[in-house]
């Protein structure tokens, strides 16, 4: 494990509010979703906030500027607060949105969400079939989903269904979006994955090949014209397929902060992977110090940590240098240039997994679920190799 570079210096410009902040507020999940981006040792993490950190935290960062709340887990609704915290928000001023799964939700606590103020509801299906649907959560919840798409539609609130798409599920699109069609969807976010966590683990399972994405794009765009803008679609190509790489999280540091559910403050959804950086917690600072004087919010705003060919490439203020965390999964490197990148040095191992997604034939290793038992596991395996590490060599 390396240790993190120097801190680098600041960002040239001054740095704004964390105008989105999102509390993942557990990662207790009765799903089991092979592409969950929560990290893979989720099971190491059973200390959760309390509500009252939770709301302290809320008035810090609107203190800050935030304006927009998300919700999340893990399901966010195996807590029994989320009510409290988005009234709360309101009061504060707050746009809200709960990101579930359905599970825990009932016409009661969905009318006591409607009476808190929450203003969103982002409900998730993993495919148009109960079968496959169900397979991919490793729950039987398909029908749960359709109930929780009704009492939403019903209950005034805009239909927002989500369903990430990979591999197994890519050539049902056309079905997918039928459905979401026939549910009175308002807006469909089909956000092909992206390969961290869980996914990583998956991605010869879940990578889906060029032919499936064309065809897949092919379609969105068929429905788009078909609808007329009754339902916005939104179609996200995964990285592995570009050429160059998206900004991570609009910028480390420049607009998301993410709370984790042992208090651990992140700049992007899986930054915690990142070897030698000390996030902060917001049990021992505040949400000021967590957004401007952190170390760990500091070490990749702007341009000043950036290496070649990054450093004086002419699209560096388009991308930033892209993901951070991709970065070091594929390259060892938190610093490098994302290699989904085509000018990164480490671009060969991005296009040899677009070339393995090419073949037919399935990959030997199976599907890893996302269980606390294989948490527990990988968590056991990662303490061994770190104390093989540190043995006196013989």
């Amino acid at each position: 494990m390396n240790p993190a570079p120097p801190l680098s210096p600041g960002p040239s410009t001054a740095v704004g509010p964390p105008l989105w902040l999102l509390f993942e507020l557990t990662y207790r999940c009765p799903l089991q979703c092979v592409f969950c981006y929560n990290p893979v040792d989720f099971a190491a993490v059973d200390n959760e906030l309390t509500t009252a950190e939770w709301l302290r935290v809320l008035r810090e960062a609107r203190a800050l500027g935030s304006v927009q709340l998300g919700l999340s887990g893990g399901e966010p609704l195996m807590r029994d607060d989320v009510e409290e915290i988005a009234a709360e928000a309101r009061q504060l001023g707050y746009y809200s949105n709960l990101i579930t799964s359905g599970v825990g939700l009932t016409r009661e606590r969905l009318a006591e969400l409607k009476r808190a103020g929450l203003d969103h509801i982002q409900l998730s299906f993993q495919d148009s079939t109960r079968e496959l649907n169900d397979f991919l959560s490793h729950t039987r919840t398909f029908e749960l989903k359709q109930r929780c798409a009704e009492w939403i539609k019903s209950s005034g609130y805009p239909m927002v269904l989500n369903c990430v798409i990979h591999r197994l599920n890519i050539d049902h699109l056309d079905t997918i979006i039928d459905m979401a069609v026939r549910m009175g969807a308002d807006y469909l976010e089909l956000a092909n994955t992206q390969y961290y966590s869980w996914a990583h683990l998956n991605r010869e399972h879940l990578l889906p090949s060029r032919a499936q994405l064309e065809r897949a794009e092919r379609i969105t765009n068929q429905w788009r014209a078909r609808l007329q803008g009754k339902m916005r679609i939104f179609y996200v190509v995964p990285d592995f397929y570009e050429q160059r790489p998206k900004r991570c999280a609009n910028g480390w540091g420049t607009t998301l902060a993410v709370v984790t559910p042992d208090g651990t403050a992140l700049p992007c959804h899986t930054a915690k992977m990142l070897p030698g950086i000390d996030f902060p917690n917001v049990r021992r600072q505040s949400m000021r110090e967590v957004w401007f004087e952190s170390a760990a919010f500091n070490r990749f705003r702007g341009q000043g940590w950036m290496k070649e060919p990054c450093a004086s490439c002419e699209e560096r203020d388009k991308d930033l240098g892209g993901c951070r965390c991709q970065a070091y999964l594929l390259a060892q490197d938190a610093a490098a240039a994302d290699p989904v990148c085509a000018k990164s040095p480490h671009h060969l191992v991005v296009l040899a997994a677009v070339d393995r997604a090419q073949q037919t034939r399935p990959p030997e290793a199976p599907l890893i679920f996302r269980k606390r038992e294989v948490s527990r596991s990988l968590i056991d395996s990662q303490r061994l190799s770190a104390n093989e590490n540190l043995a006196p060599s013989q």
